[in-house]
């Protein structure tokens, strides 16, 4: 295999190229749009005048893949986050405030302390989390244990954040995947880890540059419109009006979105029902010392909002699963989220005829939806052609999608393509 076209560069693609490049290998990333990271990116927004990610993305300590991601990058200096596993929350209906703190290690002495867990839990409530672990078949999240205070307050709002799918048609064993790699790890796989300044920043422009170093061709506004397949290979590129024919020792990574891999290859199958993230930027200064100084985030119970991020000069609000409210207009959104806002932060009451300038941003597909049936139309990363392998969180990782499921797909890629 003498060069690799990398098609897409989001977090799959991107990480597929640097395994490729590392390798030797000749790597021609193709993106469609004007820049790269996909949903993981971060632009200047005019009318803010200020810097936002266009989504909200928490990484955890037990999140390998994407660490060793950072590190091959050089970017881990970028991250910001707590020294130790904090979690903290606030119901909006009660007002209750607490913060979930497992312990460093292994062994979960912490659900015994009643400051560290859940309030009003008991000890076998968390015997629990350990079946949601091993499940296997298609049980739903909201049938996978018991719907008491454990459910509503930590592993609900987990399961939501997670599969971006709610729980009564999301699947448990997807969960217990995420959980099996962080939480059942023991606190020092749970370390929360966030970018200091962007998704860009943090995540991508480093990416770009060492592909550079190492040769890699990029580029941008290129997007492939459909990949010829004669005798069991891919075989040419359509691109605008060109076509790139490939070479017997050339290879292809398809690393874009279902929709646009099975329009580029219509003999593909992927998810074909998707769920949509809501993202809401409101400038305005951050208290250092307010409710959001010890983790950097605050997970909202029983509101609209559901995750709320403090950034250098806005808050960031994530709204998962929200195909109920992703027609709805940006001011009324704004409104809504910003009297969540409001409590969560201890702001007056009169602050909510005062909303700081504001940013909606609406991903209608986000993510696939984490059900059984799209389950079972995700696709491997090895496909049938021989010198073509497909990366992308919607690939089947074992994981829903998340950036270390999209990370860890560009990584099998690569290897089915330099093994073979």
């Amino acid at each position: 295999m003498k060069h690799v076209h990398v098609i897409g560069a989001g977090l799959a693609g991107l990480s597929a190229a640097l395994s490729l490049t590392a390798a030797g290998r000749r790597v021609t990333l193709h993106e469609a749009g004007p820049a790269a990271g996909g949903r993981c990116r971060s632009y200047f927004d005019r009318e803010l005048g200020i810097r936002i990610d266009n989504g909200n993305h928490l990484l955890l300590s037990g999140n390998k893949a994407a660490a060793e991601y950072i590190r091959e990058i050089g970017s881990a200096a970028l991250f910001a986050g707590p020294e130790r596993p904090v979690f903290p929350f606030m119901d909006i209906k009660s007002g209750e405030r607490w913060s979930v703190r497992p312990n460093m290690g292994r062994i979960p002495w912490w659900i015994f302390a009643r400051g560290r867990r859940v309030p009003d839990t008991r000890l076998s409530d968390y015997l629990e989390l350990r079946g949601i672990a091993k499940i296997k078949n298609d049980k739903l999240v909201t049938d996978a244990m018991r719907r008491g205070k454990l459910y509503w307050r930590l592993v609900e709002p987990l399961a939501v954040a997670a599969l971006n799918t709610r729980p009564q048609a999301g699947l448990a064993r997807l969960l217990g995947a995420v959980m099996r790699e962080t939480l059942l790890k023991g606190g020092r796989a749970c370390i929360p880890r966030f970018p200091k300044d962007g998704l860009s920043e943090a995540l991508i422009d480093p990416a770009i540059a060492i592909l550079g170093q190492r040769g890699a061709e990029i580029l941008f506004n290129s997007r492939v419109q459909n990949i010829r397949v004669e005798g069991g290979r891919a075989t040419s590129l359509r691109i605008g009006g060109n076509q790139i024919d490939l070479g017997s020792d050339d290879a292809v990574v398809l690393a874009v979105p279902p929709w646009a891999a099975t329009e580029i290859l219509p003999s593909l199958t992927g998810p074909n029902q998707f769920e949509s993230i809501l993202n809401l930027h409101y400038r305005m200064d951050v208290d250092p010392e307010g409710p959001l100084a010890e983790a950097g985030f605050l997970g909202v119970i029983s509101g609209t909002a559901e995750w709320i991020f403090a950034k250098n000069n806005h808050i960031s609000v994530t709204v998962s699963a929200a195909n109920k409210l992703i027609d709805d207009s940006a001011d009324d959104l704004a409104a809504v989220v910003w009297l969540n806002v409001r409590d969560a932060l201890n702001l007056p009451v009169e602050m909510d005829r005062e909303i700081p300038p504001y940013r909606v941003i609406k991903e209608k597909r986000a993510t696939f939806a984490a059900t059984p049936l799209q389950e079972k139309r995700r696709p491997e990363s090895r496909t049938t052609l021989a010198n073509l392998a497909l990366a992308g969180d919607w690939i089947n990782t074992g994981l829903p999608a998340t950036i270390e499921g999209a990370i860890r797909s560009g990584r099998t890629a690569a290897g089915i393509l330099l093994a073979a």
